[in-house]
């Protein structure tokens, strides 16, 4: 199994410190997720239907007429491996792993891309995969950019799949609004943003012909029918998602001035996580996990990526945690 972030229980079992005295930032999801209201007795007892409005609320939301709903965007990362012939597959070296990990195991050859060496190996590529802004550097592509790489790749019946998992606080920068095209794939997740990465509900935008095909591989009723109705009020939900924007936006500020204070300065920041490049990354994880504080750790090239924390008590003892950390330890 792959690495991610969240393994919050493992960590308690490791550290010996019960799970609800820990603050996990180890994952990237907002930790004040959209507030979930009670779920009618009928998501419960029936099957869950295509026609009851998670789709249209989708197309407003991501403003797209051609979307699939998936049992999160991870479905659709382990299914369109399986969709094509072999292929060379451009991954970018540090990103989701998954992504790369899925089309290795379908048989496909990954090559393995900096954000600097894109354009000059596109010509090798017959798939071309990056997360918009990227997991965990935050390296963002513009949709420029982006539509140039899809057009050279099409030339040639090539895929440009563009992962837009955390890119909600900034939808100006979204490719879903632009005409479905063959060849351009894009996938949305509900877990990050609006914090529900528990009801496993995801979104591919594409070409019609294409959605087919994902959608008979998976089956039917892929999504359960309490996530989807979750799914659908929280899509809908525009004064929520206004405000949160808003919100993330200085939350995400706030830790970039705390992590600095201590000499973290990050070296990427999207709204949801800031990634820090430091040769002493994995000392300072254990340190901060022996104190009931969970961070993601990456070894190539050493570094932290650092989530959100949930509130003032949060926030205060991960500072007094730095403050320690960084006077006492002499990181």
């Amino acid at each position: 199994m792959l690495e991610h972030g969240g393994h919050l229980i493992n960590a308690a079992e490791k550290y010996k410190i019960p799970v609800e005295q820990w603050i996990d930032l180890s994952t990237g999801i907002n930790p004040n997720g959209w507030p979930i209201p009670e779920i009618p007795l009928a998501c419960w007892q029936r099957l869950p239907e295509s026609a009851d409005g998670l789709i249209n609320a989708a197309k407003d939301y991501y403003q797209c007429q051609s979307i699939l709903a998936v049992a999160g965007s991870q479905a659709a990362i382990q299914i369109l491996p399986q969709l094509r012939s072999k292929s060379k597959v451009g991954v970018l070296s540090l990103a989701y792993a998954e992504h790369g990990y899925s089309w290795k195991k379908a048989g496909h050859e990954i090559i393995k891309l900096s954000e600097e060496s894109i354009g000059d190996q596109l010509d090798l590529l017959d798939v071309l995969i990056l997360i918009n802004p990227n997991n965990p550097t935050a390296q963002r592509f513009s949709k420029d950019q982006l539509l140039n790489w899809h057009k050279k790749l099409q030339q040639r019946n090539g895929w440009l799949i563009v992962d837009e998992a955390f890119i909600d606080t900034t939808p100006e920068e979204s490719l879903c609004s632009y005409p479905a095209r063959d060849g351009l794939i894009i996938l949305r997740s509900i877990g990050k943003f609006f914090g529900l990465a528990g009801i496993r509900c995801g979104f591919v935008v594409g070409q019609e012909k294409l959605l087919i095909r994902i959608n008979e591989a998976l089956g039917p009723w892929a999504i359960s029918h309490p996530s989807r109705y979750v799914a659908t009020v929280a899509l809908i939900d525009r004064q929520w998602q206004q405000r949160t924007r808003y919100d993330l936006k200085k939350q995400s500020d706030r830790l970039v001035l705390l992590l600095t204070k201590y000499g973290l300065k990050p070296d990427g920041q999207t709204d949801l996580f800031v990634w820090v490049k430091i040769p002493e990354a994995k000392k300072i994880h254990q340190v901060l996990a022996e104190q009931g504080i969970l961070t993601r750790l990456f070894g190539r090239p050493s570094s932290l990526r650092f989530g959100l924390p949930q509130n003032e008590q949060q926030w205060s003892q991960f500072d007094k945690e730095l403050f320690s950390l960084f006077t006492t330890d002499g990181v």
